[in-house]
């Protein structure tokens, strides 16, 4: 132990690290726990689990190959060699939902996390800056790319670039990656709205202003000081986007833009369905439609919670439903 340490009586800084991480696991663990406990919430968790644990465990789970063609059993209705029946090309549909579910869900959660980063970064520096000029140009710039639909831009910007593989120098990006940086960066606006409101209102605080007095550097308050208290709100809008975010893979995949054949899709799935939506064979297009319904709804669920749970106000009135 270091003489200051033994003069304040303070523990070690590995010690005091020690004891900081423990603290956010039981943080984490008690947000999960009174999160479990509202209805909703642990109905969302239960949804979000059993997809999420359905993607992982895709490559071993006992399915029949998502690509392989059996036109002997084409449309052939659910049953006990194909429990959720097959489409108009003999591919057994759960085997393609569940694979589907892993693209669905990677990019609906790596769309949201780079929306998240970047309307973090944006609003806090707008609401630190707060009546300057970075202020006034980081809103305008917000104003302009929210200003059109979300789903407007994914499919323009999409049909821009086309559905093939884009090159950046050495790297060489998939379709399925172009989407996710694409989508994520048109979460950005929307998230940076959020962010700025609730920063403007942490900058002008006492403590950031006695922070400034103690010395303490621009970056070190917004990350260290600013950034925790608004994270819980953000969180809530940001586990709502991941629906949103499936719903437009889903999209661009059903106008042919998004995961390309014959890599299973659910919003690939339903495009090939459509001319089957209003025939006997019902199961072809109700599956996939039902799994981004449940999906999504998971997901809703989960941020409707969430807000209950990380909000005091809302969480004293009593736990939701």
């Amino acid at each position: 132990m270091s003489e200051a340490a033994r003069a304040t009586g303070a523990p070690p800084v590995p010690a005091t690290a020690r004891v900081l991480r423990r603290r956010g696991r039981a943080a984490r663990a008690g947000v999960m726990r009174r999160l479990a406990a509202t209805g909703i919430g642990a109905v969302g968790l239960a949804v979000v689990g059993v997809v999420g644990l359905a993607a992982v465990l895709a490559p071993w789970l006992p399915l029949h190959d998502p690509l392989l063609l059996a036109m002997e059993h084409r449309l052939e209705p659910p049953g006990p060699l194909f429990l959720l029946g097959t489409d108009e090309l003999g591919r057994d549909i759960l085997a393609r939902l569940v694979w589907g579910a892993r693209g669905s869900l990677a990019i609906g959660l790596l769309t949201v996390a780079i929306g998240l980063s970047g309307g973090l970064f944006v609003g806090i520096m707008a609401g630190y800056y707060g009546g300057t000029l970075v202020e006034d140009v980081l809103l305008g710039l917000i104003e302009v790319f929210a200003a059109i639909p979300l789903l407007v831009w994914a499919i323009a910007i999409v049909g821009i670039f086309g559905t093939g593989s884009v090159r950046l120098g050495p790297l060489e990006l998939p379709n399925e990656a172009k989407i996710v940086i694409l989508v994520g960066l048109l979460f950005v606006p929307g998230l940076a709205r959020i962010a700025y409101g609730l920063a403007l209102a942490e900058a002008k605080a006492d403590y950031v202003a006695a922070r400034r007095l103690q010395g303490a550097g621009v970056w070190s308050i917004m990350a260290g000081d600013i950034l925790p208290n608004i994270l819980s709100p953000m969180l809530v809008q940001a586990s709502v986007l991941i629906g949103i975010g499936i719903i437009i893979e889903a999209a661009l995949s059903f106008i042919g833009l998004g995961v390309q054949p014959p890599t299973p899709s659910w919003g690939g799935m339903l495009a090939d369905a459509r001319t089957l939506a209003f025939s006997d064979e019902w199961w072809v297009a109700t599956w996939p439609g039902l799994a981004i319904f449940v999906a999504v709804i998971g997901f809703n669920f989960i941020g409707d919670a969430l807000r209950t749970v990380l909000d005091p106000r809302r969480r004293d009135a009593g736990p939701a439903l």
